[in-house]
């Protein structure tokens, strides 16, 4: 089949990738998608090189990437407005529909994002060039990894073009009011997720998260670990249990956060102190790998089900994480031998207490977490499972 796989970037993140390589916004289509593969951020091209492995002919577009997709349309003479240069500061490095487009929200936020009138979506000329590459590569199937920014209507448009079988990824419950039958499936990590589609009477299956593992070869040799406590990721009025544990955390070990810093924190909040920037990519990763323990909160909306990307970015590369207990954790890795859990945030504290001086204890259950995700959560195991649903879908048109 020939499998097209649509994402979209955090704003936050593109600005941040240009402005550390000057002028590659001016370079070709193919050194630019190079270059953004080779950040190792996000899913960066882990799904299509991982199709193209089971005999597939594969590719990604990042659809609100507004430097490559402009790349694109030059190279294949369509008329287009010239991004500006993502050089500068604060939010004039990013083109000004993508500064309307959406705030830096994770995927998961994007929902209340719009609840309060940012609308993640492409604006005509965007769309346009997705069309275009549409028009060009002609899918069999289309996994579209960003629902908000290619929304239902638009999904709608690139069904005309050939006939695609059209699957939705996303994490979170379905929007009220809106056509999801466009899709042939829709997959998610959430069981909840799951069931909120199928009772709607849209087909959905459970596919987790994962790790690459060529993502191992592409860092420099191990650090030594040289950091007590780790968190990676975010931190903001969504995530109140989250800020509550690492406020506690903060309150007797030395935490340092790499994330966001809040706005609506308090100042008298300890996680002032922890802040160390943020990290994307090769860097995000060697951050969890210097840590001697890195911890991981899900999002409150979560509720008690396990399933965030630093379950298995962790346990890929090797680290010794702390996660909040969850109902189907047990699915995912073995409480307590493959990863260490938290049940609340006095349990925390206490693993934190025991396990930070007990470098073979931490060295055990690590090995145990990253031989559990090359067994069974790399992407080639996911890819194989969307085939799988594919075959399903096939058969049942």
């Amino acid at each position: 089949m020939r499998i097209l796989v649509l994402n979209a970037d955090y704003p936050r993140f593109l600005g941040w990738f240009y402005r550390r390589q000057p002028g590659l916004e001016n370079t070709s289509y193919a050194a630019q998608m190079a270059a953004r593969n080779a950040s190792l951020f996000g899913v960066a091209d882990f799904y299509s090189r991982n199709f193209t492995a089971l005999g597939h002919q594969a590719a990604e577009i990042h659809v609100n990437n507004p430097w490559l997709q402009s790349a694109w349309a030059r190279e294949h003479g369509m008329a287009f407005e010239i991004p500006e240069p993502p050089g500068g500061a604060g939010h004039r490095e990013l083109p000004r529909w993508l500064q309307r487009a959406a705030k830096p929200l994770k995927p998961l936020l994007r929902p209340l994002a719009r609840k309060v009138g940012l609308s993640p979506k492409l604006d005509a000329q965007a769309e346009k060039i997705l069309l275009a590459q549409i028009e060009e590569f002609r899918p069999d199937l289309i996994i579209n990894q960003d629902i908000f920014y290619v929304d239902t209507g638009l999904i709608h448009r690139i069904k005309s073009i050939g006939a695609p079988i059209v699957i939705g990824q996303v994490g979170i419950e379905p929007s009220r009011g809106v056509d999801w039958s466009i899709y042939d499936l829709m997959i998610s990590q959430l069981p909840t997720t799951v069931r909120s589609f199928s009772s709607l009477g849209v087909r959905a299956e459970l596919n987790h998260l994962a790790f690459e593992p060529a993502i191992l070869d592409a860092l420099p040799e191990a650090p030594v670990a040289d950091i007590d406590v780790s968190f990676v990721g975010t931190v903001s009025v969504d995530h109140q249990q989250r800020i509550a544990l690492l406020e506690a955390v903060a309150g007797r070990y030395d935490l340092k956060l790499w994330g966001n810093r809040p706005q609506a924190l308090p100042a008298s909040s300890p996680l002032h102190r922890c802040f160390q920037g943020e990290v994307w990519g090769a860097d995000m990763y060697q951050v969890l790998r210097r840590s001697r323990i890195t911890l991981n909160s899900h999002i409150d909306m979560a509720g008690r089900e396990a399933g965030n990307m630093r379950l298995f970015e962790a346990t890929g590369v090797g680290a010794f994480l702390l996660t909040d207990f969850k109902d189907n954790l047990d699915r995912l890795f073995a409480p307590d031998r493959e990863v260490a859990v938290w049940r609340s945030i006095d349990d925390c504290l206490k693993v934190i207490g025991r396990m930070i001086g007990d470098d073979n204890g931490r060295a055990v259950v690590a090995r145990a977490g990253r031989a559990r995700t090359m067994a069974q959560h790399t992407y080639r195991h996911r890819a194989a499972e969307i085939l799988g649903f594919v075959e399903d879908a096939r058969a049942k048109r």
